[in-house]
């Protein structure tokens, strides 16, 4: 399947995809944070907050039409339209970086968020259309991993780009090249026609198409059930450097450990998944991922060292024995996480219509962005008004995995007849 031609350029054209969006992000914030302060047009605290916000708001603007769109269209060549779009957006923000226009890299970050609203649907709905149905789960744990791992290797190359010596014009260059490669890549995708006709296909706005999501129960459990992933997600990413520097007295390549360890975490459980629930769709395995990030959630914050010696690096930090409980809890959080998140995708891609698949997933990705503006106003509250401190958050997004089981199983019956399923017959057997 892997290396099939109806999914390999597929897969390699959402992999750069978000290698370009990581890769271009960081090196804008990093490039910010060590900027002078006459270079910038604002202070750097608001520029990195606006710059979060920039690249998040396209997916509660534009997702709903992004969804319409991706259903009615050959979603084969809606993706070389969008591809073609980065490339040109690239060659800008590679000019930009060269000039170091700080407010032109912000808006074309806003751009560059524009364009994975509208690729976001189309990259999930198109896989059920090319897949055969057992292997939906193993495309979705390949989709995963891919994206975590870009995440991964886009925040730490950035850092490695900024403070190399030709940084900004390899950067540069490199935004422009993974774009290149991601056109060549979709122009190899095999057509998908759409599944409706264009003047028979609903507009939705994105209240509407949340409305026409909520009714339907099962797929809206398991969307609510994604949206807690990055939830989650979005709030460990976002406090790991503060957490780092002031709770395990180390350094900034200490943050890409603790961001490797998640993201290799995610990647195994993802694999994980497929293997425990045999290549179908099964729910069943969402409680495990729930229970597991809720236990090893709350043990992470009790394997918090209590004191320290002296300010760690990332070498001395892995070789510390005091930190192999910690690094081991991150790890399985982000085990927990891949097996949690991969029958989820997979089970709203092949519950909705074919007609209506994007637009459920364009659904997905607006009640995602409004979870991951919430895990930062609720990190605001913790944090700023409560004056708490970051673990003590950790253990409350910990404990939160509890409740969220409570709504997936107890409220919805197909989740809680697939656990109980999926659980009798481990134990007959």
């Amino acid at each position: 399947m892997l290396f099939s031609r109806r999914f390999f350029p597929y897969f390699v054209t959402q992999c750069l995809g978000a290698l370009n969006d990581n890769v271009y992000k960081n090196v804008l914030l990093l490039m910010v944070a060590y900027a002078s302060v006459d270079q910038l047009p604002m202070s750097i605290n608001l520029f990195v907050n606006i710059a979060a916000a920039v690249f998040i708001l396209p997916f509660l603007l534009f997702s709903a039409h992004a969804g319409s769109l991706a259903d009615v269209k050959d979603k084969a060549w809606l993706i070389r339209r969008i591809k073609l779009v980065e490339l040109v957006l690239m060659s800008f923000a590679a000019l930009a970086i060269f000039s170091q226009s700080y407010l032109a890299m912000l808006f074309l970050l806003f751009l560059m968020g524009t364009q994975s609203a509208y690729f976001g649907p189309v990259k999930y709905a198109l896989l059920p259309q090319t897949l055969k149905p057992e292997e939906l789960v193993r495309g979705n744990a390949w989709v995963e991993v891919s994206t975590f791992l870009a995440i991964l290797c886009g925040t730490v190359g950035a850092g490695v780009l900024v403070s190399s010596d030709q940084g900004v014009g390899i950067s540069a260059g490199l935004v422009v090249l993974f774009a290149a490669i991601g056109v060549l890549a979709s122009w190899n995708i095999p057509d998908l026609p759409a599944d409706i006709d264009a003047d028979k296909q609903p507009r939705k706005g994105n209240w509407q198409t949340l409305k026409w999501a909520f009714q339907q129960r099962d797929i809206w459990a398991a969307i609510t059930g994604i949206s807690w992933f990055w939830f989650l997600g979005a709030s460990y990413l976002t406090q790991f450097p503060n957490f780092t520097r002031l709770f395990l007295f180390s350094d900034p390549s200490v943050v890409s450990v603790l961001l490797a360890l998640f993201s290799v975490g995610i990647a195994a459980g993802s694999f994980i998944s497929v293997r425990l629930s045999k290549g179908k769709v099964e729910l069943g395995i969402v409680p495990l991922g729930l229970c597991g990030l809720t236990l090893f959630g709350i043990d992470f914050v009790l394997a918090i060292p209590a004191g320290v010696e002296s300010l760690y690096q990332a070498s001395s930090f892995v070789m510390s024995a005091e930190h192999y409980r910690l690094m081991f809890d991150l790890f399985m959080i982000g085990v927990s996480g891949g097996v949690y998140i991969v029958p989820l995708y997979s089970f709203i891609q092949s519950k909705a219509k074919a007609s209506e698949r994007a637009q459920v997933i364009a659904a997905n990705n607006i009640l995602n962005a409004l979870f991951m503006i919430t895990s930062a106003i609720l990190a605001i509250v913790v944090l700023q008004l409560l004056t708490w401190d970051i673990p003590t958050l950790f253990m409350i997004l910990a404990s939160s995995n509890l409740l969220v089981l409570l709504f997936i199983c107890l409220r919805n019956e197909v989740f809680r007849q697939s656990a109980c399923h999926f659980w009798v017959k481990k134990l007959k057997k």
